[in-house]
C-alpha cells in the first residue's frame, strides 16, 4: 500500500517573542512586520506621531531594533521631533548605565547635578550642573521672585514653572550624557523639548508634528502660537498708537478701546506699560519697564518702544565735551552714553554697547559684569552650535570641537563657538 502525504495550506508562522517576552521585529517576516505595523497604527494608545502610520511605526521600530529596545519601549521612548529621533531623558539615563557607565545624580529644586564615570575609563568623569539660571539663558523660562516663571499664551503654567526639579533633571541628564558618552545615544542626541516640544514633567511631547496632517484650504486661518512672539490683538494697532502719543487721555482711551476688542492679557500689559513710560517724569521708571518686560520675555520690538520712549525722558541724555554740532551728530548717528548704559543694564549685547562707551572714554563694564556677559555670551553660541550640529546630523560634535581647539564646548569662548558653527554650516556637515 502506497501512503501519499498531502500538502497542508502554509499558516503564517507565529510571532516569537523576543527576550522577555516582547515582540522584535528580528522575529517577524517583512509581511508579518509590516501587518503587524498596520494594527499597531490603528490604536488610539499610540502618540500622535504614529497613529494611523504604519511606515512611521516600522521605521520606528526598526531603529528601537537597532538600539536593542522592544516594541513598546521603542514607541513611548523615542520620539519623532521635526523630522529627526530624539530620545526621552529618562531612556538615555537608561542606555548609560545599561553600557556599564556609572552615573550619580544629585537633584534639588532650583539644581541639578549628573556625574557619569566611563566603564572603560575610571579617571574620566563627567559633571554637569543645571540650575535655573541657565533655564533663563535658555529662554525657558523666567525668575520672578526667586522662582522660575514659564506660562502659555493661555497664560496657564507650563512644566518649568509646575515641575523645575524634574526639567533641570532632565535638561542636565541629556547634556551629560551627549558630553561623556555619546555613543550610546546612536544619533538620537536631543530630547524632545531641545528640539522645541512642548513637554510634559516627563519629557514626553505634548503636542508634536502629524505626519497625516490635513491640507490647509484656501481662506482658512491658521494661527501658530510663537513662544515669546509679538502680543496679537485686532486688526487694529493699538501698541503703535500707545507708543505715538504721550496725552494721557488718548492713551486712556486706547486701552479701553483696546480691551473692548478682546485684546489679550499680554497685549494689554504692553499697552499699560506703554502709558506708563509716557507719564514717568524720568529716565529710571523706563528702564525699571524694560527691564521687567524683557525679563518675561517681551517681543523685541514692544522693547524697542520702550527704549524711544525713555530716550526722550530726563537723565536719559548727557552732556558731553566738544561742539554743539558734535552733539547733534551723535544724536543722529549713535546712541547716547545714556542708552547704551541703558542696553547693559537691560541685558542687550555687552559687546557691542562696551564698545561704544570705550571709545568715548567711559568704563563699560565692571569686571562681574564682563565675566557674566562673556558667560551669556558663550551660553548662546553653544545653543547655536548644538543646533547647527543636529541639523547636520553631526553626532561627534563634543569630540570635533576638542579635537580641533584643545578643550572641551563648555570652557570655549563665544568667538571659537561661533567660528566652528561657521564651519559646519559651510560644509554642511561634512568634516
Amino acid at each position: 500500500m502506497t501512503v501519499t502525504t498531502l500538502p497542508t495550506a502554509h499558516a503564517p508562522a507565529a510571532v516569537t517573542p523576543a527576550r522577555g517576552g516582547a515582540l522584535s521585529l528580528s522575529h517577524m517576516s517583512p509581511y508579518e512586520a509590516w501587518k503587524f505595523c498596520e494594527s499597531l497604527a490603528n490604536t488610539p494608545l499610540l502618540p500622535d506621531a504614529y497613529r494611523k502610520q504604519p511606515a512611521s511605526v516600522l521605521w520606528a521600530m526598526e531603529y528601537g531594533r537597532a538600539l536593542g529596545l522592544d516594541v513598546v519601549t521603542t514607541i513611548t521612548t523615542i520620539h519623532v521631533i521635526k523630522g529627526k529621533p530624539c530620545q526621552s531623558a529618562d531612556l538615555m539615563l537608561g542606555r548609560t548605565r545599561s553600557a556599564g557607565h556609572r552615573v550619580r545624580i544629585t537633584s534639588e529644586r532650583t539644581r541639578c547635578e549628573v556625574r557619569i564615570m566611563r566603564h572603560d575609563d575610571p579617571d574620566d568623569e563627567t559633571v554637569i550642573e543645571w540650575v535655573l539660571d541657565d533655564a533663563v539663558t535658555a529662554g525657558l523660562c523666567t525668575l520672578r521672585d526667586g522662582r522660575p516663571h514659564a506660562r502659555d499664551q493661555k497664560g496657564q503654567p507650563q512644566p518649568w514653572e509646575r515641575f523645575p526639579r524634574a526639567m533641570l533633571r532632565a535638561r542636565a541628564i541629556a547634556e551629560a550624557v551627549r558630553t561623556a558618552c555619546p555613543e550610546v545615544l546612536h544619533g538620537a542626541i536631543y530630547t524632545p523639548e531641545e528640539l522645541g516640544a512642548v513637554v510634559d514633567q516627563e519629557g514626553n511631547p505634548i503636542t508634536v508634528e502629524r505626519a497625516d496632517a490635513p491640507p490647509v484650504q484656501e481662506g482658512v486661518t491658521v494661527v501658530q502660537s510663537t513662544p515669546n512672539g509679538p502680543p496679537t490683538a485686532p486688526s487694529r494697532d493699538y501698541l503703535a498708537e500707545a507708543a505715538a502719543t504721550a496725552d494721557a487721555e488718548q492713551l486712556a482711551a486706547i486701552l479701553a478701546d483696546a480691551q473692548l476688542a478682546g485684546a489679550p492679557a499680554e497685549y494689554m500689559t504692553c499697552l499699560a506699560e506703554l502709558r506708563d513710560a509716557h507719564a514717568a517724569e524720568s529716565v529710571g521708571p523706563v528702564r525699571a519697564l524694560h527691564a521687567a518686560a524683557q525679563d518675561r520675555g517681551a517681543h523685541p520690538d514692544h522693547l524697542a518702544r520702550l527704549a524711544d520712549i525713555g530716550a526722550t525722558k530726563p537723565g536719559a541724555k548727557q552732556q558731553t565735551t566738544g561742539s554743539e554740532e558734535r552733539q547733534a551728530h551723535d544724536k543722529d548717528e549713535a546712541p547716547t552714553d545714556a542708552e547704551l548704559r541703558a542696553a547693559l543694564d537691560s541685558g542687550h549685547p555687552e559687546a557691542e554697547a562696551a564698545a561704544m562707551l570705550a571709545e568715548r572714554g567711559q568704563i563699560p563694564l565692571s569686571p562681574q559684569q564682563a565675566q557674566a556677559a562673556a558667560e551669556r555670551a558663550a551660553a548662546e553660541a553653544e545653543n547655536r552650535l548644538r543646533v547647527a550640529a543636529s541639523r547636520a546630523n553631526l553626532a561627534t560634535l563634543d569630540a570635533d570641537f576638542e579635537r580641533v581647539y584643545g578643550l572641551p564646548i563648555s570652557q570655549a569662548p563665544a568667538a571659537q563657538l561661533d567660528q566652528f558653527r561657521a564651519k559646519i554650516e559651510a560644509a554642511g556637515g561634512a568634516q
